[in-house]
């Protein structure tokens, strides 16, 4: 019998690496070969571009076990790579044909004296594929980074075949009850799986001799042999950590046995038997699902996987997240068909999102036993160095279902939610790297995040509105966000030279906004869709549009561009360039002064007859400097009361929200998480993306109160590009005892605040090489490196 697949699961931990050195100086990626000799390998008789499983393999012997053994790895769509049964390093991580990643890994560890061999599973699900999958035609490359390795170069001397096992499971709008890109599901057919194919004593007799394919080029080699223009990984491997299932929750629980899941223990499913098991992982997670098993030939099992269960047939309506009697579980799944061999293990391709699974067992003639059902956790290796503390429990339970849902949503790329998209979308990307930088300071896939909408600039000047992405989609709102992302980048990550090679891409996405205005300089007719936000009375989330093509919210950002533009290129690029975005920012200040300006209502309206307003317009203006100092706090407080307006989302909040600030009623800010207090009230374990009834229950885009108990509660914040400078300004509200750290270029800001009557005491220790100021009401202290006590 083969050695079962279960015995390489764990190994897998052996290359997930924690983030590392964060300093975007010393995330340089690795050294490319000093020559690029292998080609692709695809299978033989295999359609290079549908959907297909397939397996390489490459014995070759070794007379000593190296000191080290560097190999160059990538494939399309994705692949596995195993080093005599150990499985080693999944990829590659995601990107686009212009910039298709490769990633190095020393492979001595694994290796042995006599014979080695090398195993890859490689997949392209074709037509099939998640709309953030790019792919050009199935095929492995594997690159050997010197002499003395070239003699694993792809294609010669390994072979292929196809696994036969795998079809695939397509998913719909009517599966999950709402959109869906994250690409089809699996159906694995055991008794058609070539168990053990991974190890060394495998028989691959019947193989065929891998095809070869174009010649492997990098990116910017003289001539373009390949669609694959490869390019180093630039973000780390991923995370993966077993962890287990809590608990089951169907009402019938005879034959399961104490224990289960939590523990791995044995369920015996007789012959010609129907079990249904509801498991509760009690918190979303991102995981492989494991399913081990015995016996049961001819048996199916269903796994479908759910963030949640539904209270009726229809609809987004879920309830308390936590109650399951009555309801529906409604969400996309895998089958598996056993072959009756023993100790089977069956683990999807790609991760799966969950905090429900339904598994649903049908045995045939003969009985089986489950042995486990378990997770093997995946996220982006992010590692949280930052720290918040204060008088009220509540904050930490948002503290932490805030970090669970950044997490969960951050993988290869971010993602808007890990269940039913998983999309890098720049608006909700521009929030999800704040919240990297204040909990961990890594920046590596911001970075990752930024490249990738600029790579997918058009000749018009736009970005799509999300990276990578097969099919174009244009929200121009977006391609303002990105530039403030860079700006932010700017602003916390000490890396300009990365920011000066954005400027080119900024400059010709502000050049479409440019040729958009009229001689007023409003924007007229800017083309596609004009997403702001999730307002009810917002057709598709686009704000109204006057009867002259106008519309403030649209104004507004491109006014915080201009402003973002300007503060670049006077620090980074050109000097009259940056003249120039600043005349443009002060033209359009003044018009949205003269068109948008209620004077008896003592708003801005959202078009220019005043009949609609929002709370998008009121915040874009406080934060845009179009509000005179002495208006500031008021407009802020009709922008928290006036019902007349439209409210912002759970998503634009985080505008509103520092608007609120700007408007000088940042002690506010903690009364106004009603909606984040009721996400708690309902059991929610991540935030979900817009308020109840919701189709996502995790959306990183709610994530942003992990950015203001940082900046805002706690009041730390950049003063100067690189964070060379720090302001630390709290807003403690009703709180008495605040503390925390903040990661820093540096190392950490540490700050402890203590209320002393209408006064603080603060308590403020800054990294070696930083200084600022603490801000306490109209009073400003300097601050030096190292630690000092302050009291007001």
């Amino acid at each position: 019998m083969s050695r079962p697949i279960a015995t390489v699961v764990a190994l897998v931990l052996v290359l997930s690496g924690g983030p590392g050195n964060t300093d975007p100086a010393s995330a340089a990626p690795p050294a490319a070969p000093s020559e690029w000799t292998a080609r692709w390998a695809a299978p033989a008789d295999a359609s290079p571009f549908a959907y297909g499983v397939y397996h390489f393999r490459r014995a070759f012997d070794l007379p000593t076990v190296p000191a080290r053994f560097v190999v160059h790895v990538s494939a399309d769509n994705r692949y596995q790579l195993f080093v005599n049964g150990t499985r080693v390093v999944s990829g590659p991580a995601r990107g686009h044909l212009s910039a298709w990643p490769y990633e190095t890994i020393d492979l001595a560890p694994q290796l042995r004296a006599g014979r080695n061999v090398l195993a890859a599973v490689v997949w392209n699900l074709g037509e099939h594929a998640p709309l953030a999958q790019h792919t050009w035609q199935t095929g492995l490359m594997v690159q050997g980074d010197g002499p003395a390795e070239r003699v694993v170069d792809t294609p010669s001397h390994w072979v292929a075949t196809r696994n036969a096992a795998y079809t695939p499971v397509t998913v719909d709008f009517a599966t999950v009850r709402g959109y869906w890109a994250a690409g089809a599901a699996e159906r694995v057919d055991g008794t058609q799986y070539p168990w053990g194919w991974e190890q060394p004593d495998f028989d691959a007799a019947g193989w065929s001799p891998a095809v070869a394919g174009p010649p492997a080029r990098p990116r910017e080699a003289r001539d373009a042999a390949s669609r694959h223009m490869l390019v180093p990984r630039g973000i780390p491997l991923m995370e993966e950590r077993v962890e287990r299932i809590a608990r089951h929750r169907e009402t019938a629980t005879a034959g399961i046995p104490e224990g289960f899941p939590a523990v791995p223990v044995d369920i015996r499913v007789g012959a010609r038997e129907r079990r249904r098991i509801l498991l509760d992982r009690t918190l979303l997670t991102t995981a492989y699902p494991e399913l081990e098993v015995s016996g049961g030939r001819g048996a199916r099992i269903g796994v479908r996987y759910a963030e949640a269960l539904y209270a009726g047939p229809k609809g987004n309506a879920k309830g308390h997240r936590d109650e399951v009697a009555g309801k529906t579980l409604a969400g996309y799944g895998d089958e598996f068909l056993p072959d009756g061999g023993a100790r089977r293990v069956f683990r999807p391709l790609w991760w799966r999102t969950y905090r429900y699974v339904e598994l649903t067992i049908e045995t045939a003639a003969e009985p089986m036993v489950v042995h486990d059902v378990r997770s093997v956790a995946t996220s982006y290796p992010f590692e949280q160095t930052a720290r918040f503390a204060a008088d009220r429990a509540d904050l930490d339970r948002m503290l932490e279902v805030g970090w669970r849902t950044a997490r969960v949503c951050a993988h290869e790329t971010y993602m808007d939610c890990p269940y039913y998209e998983q999309l890098q979308y720049a608006g909700d990307t521009r929030i999800q790297a704040l919240v990297s930088y204040f909990m961990s300071g890594d920046g590596r896939l911001a970075r990752q995040a930024i490249e990738a909408l600029d790579a997918s600039r058009t000749f018009e000047g736009l970005t799509f509105s999300r990276a990578p992405s097969r099919l174009p989609q244009y929200i121009p709102p977006f391609s303002l966000w990105w530039i403030g992302m860079v700006h932010d980048y700017w602003r916390y990550q000490d890396d300009e030279a990365f920011v000066r090679a954005q400027l080119p891409g900024m400059r010709a996405v502000l050049e479409y906004f440019a040729a958009r205005q009229g001689p007023d300089g409003h924007l007229r007719d800017v083309g596609w869709w004009n997403f702001v936000d999730w307002v009810d009375a917002w057709p598709n989330g686009v704000p109204p549009v006057g009867k002259a093509g106008e519309s403030a919210p649209l104004d507004l950002q491109l006014l915080l561009a201009y402003q973002y533009a300007a503060d670049l290129e006077s620090a980074l690029g050109a000097r009259a360039q940056a003249e120039a975005y600043l005349a443009s920012a002060g033209q359009l200040r003044e018009a949205v002064r003269r068109r948008y300006w209620q004077p008896e209502r003592r708003v801005f309206a959202d078009v220019g007859d005043g009949s609609r307003i929002s709370q998008h317009t009121q915040a874009l203006a406080l934060l845009a400097g179009v509000v005179d100092t002495a208006e500031q706090a008021a407009l802020a407080g009709r922008m928290l009361s006036d019902a007349d307006m439209a409210p912002a989302s759970i998503y634009f909040r985080y505008y509103v929200h520092q608007a609120v600030v700007r408007g000088g009623l940042g002690d506010r800010y903690l009364d106004l998480l009603g909606e984040w207090r009721r996400m708690l009230d309902l059991g929610l374990t991540t935030w979900a993306e817009r308020a109840e009834p919701t189709r996502s229950d995790a959306h990183a885009w709610g994530a942003s109160p992990n950015i203001e108990f940082l900046r805002t509660v706690l009041g730390v914040d950049s003063a100067a590009p690189g964070f060379r400078r720090v302001v630390i300004e709290p807003h403690l509200g009703a709180l008495t005892r605040v503390s925390g750290r903040v990661p820093h270029p540096k190392g950490f800001v540490d700050v402890r605040l203590e209320r002393r009557g209408s006064g603080v005491e603060a308590e403020v220790t800054l990294p070696a090489g930083v200084d600022g100021e603490f801000v306490w009401g109209s009073e400003r202290t300097p601050l030096r490196a190292g630690t000092q006590v302050i009291v007001k």
